[in-house]
């Protein structure tokens, strides 16, 4: 059964990064993540979701999603498979368009097995640091005060899983406003040229899935690696 809003304690231990859109590129991920020193005995991994679709290693991402150390939210990719499955809802056309392809030609029982495992994802995360708790999603928060958005996602749940999944609002009109009660948020979904912060909401799919790099985001220190978050983008920022 799914868990929409999962708070995950404190990591005493290690350190905790929050990383970008995958979309199938494991390998290339597992190669940034050894450049930068990730070691999975201590250190803990959080993805803003969109595991699968575009690149060649979709099908890895049940074995990440089995390690201990590795967690996800569900992005729009792995919402399209659930809908797939589940209600027969999806425009195949357009989703084959941006790289569902492998998942529409998996036999039905393979979609089914994949299906669970993404409709298991939660849609926001919250975990504890030093400096209080750091909240992560897909693409945007729907609600200008974090503690709201557990109840949000039980209450008005397709509206505001959709937004939280699909909405590109606050970097379209580079809305610094911020979230309040909460020490950040963290998103992906759009692309950026380096990762972003507007107020206190961090975008940070930097495209390490296409022509770009993966960036990994401190939950503690709130630095980037392996590059800075801006806070003022050029014209060129948002793609």
């Amino acid at each position: 059964m799914q868990q929409r809003f999962l708070k995950v304690p404190r990591n005493e231990q290690g350190r905790d990064f929050a990383v970008g859109d995958v979309h199938g590129c494991f390998t290339r991920l597992q190669d940034s993540l050894g450049r930068m020193g990730f070691d999975a005995s201590r250190d803990r991994l959080f993805s803003v979701g969109d595991l699968v679709d575009r690149g060649p290693e979709s099908e890895a991402a049940l074995d990440w999603l089995a390690q201990p150390w590795f967690f996800a939210v569900q992005g729009n990719h792995e919402d399209y498979a659930v809908r797939h499955v589940r209600t027969g809802q999806v425009d195949v056309v357009n989703w084959r368009g941006y790289g569902g392809g492998w998942f529409l030609d998996l036999p039905a029982d393979r979609q089914q097995v994949y299906a669970e495992a993404f409709g298991q994802l939660p849609i926001a995360i919250e975990v504890e640091t030093s400096a209080g708790p750091v909240g992560l999603l897909h693409a945007d928060c729907p609600v200008l005060f974090w503690p709201r958005l557990e109840s949000a996602l039980q209450d008005r749940y397709k509206r505001t899983s959709a937004a939280c999944q699909w909405s590109r609002e606050r970097l379209r009109q580079l809305d610094r406003t911020g979230v309040r009660g909460v020490r950040a948020v963290v998103a992906g979904h759009t692309p950026v040229a380096a990762p972003l912060a507007l107020g206190n909401v961090y975008h940070i799919d930097t495209e390490g899935w296409k022509d770009g790099y993966f960036t990994f985001l401190d939950l503690e220190t709130l630095q980037a690696w392996p590059r800075a978050v801006v806070t003022e983008p050029d014209t060129e920022a948002v793609r």
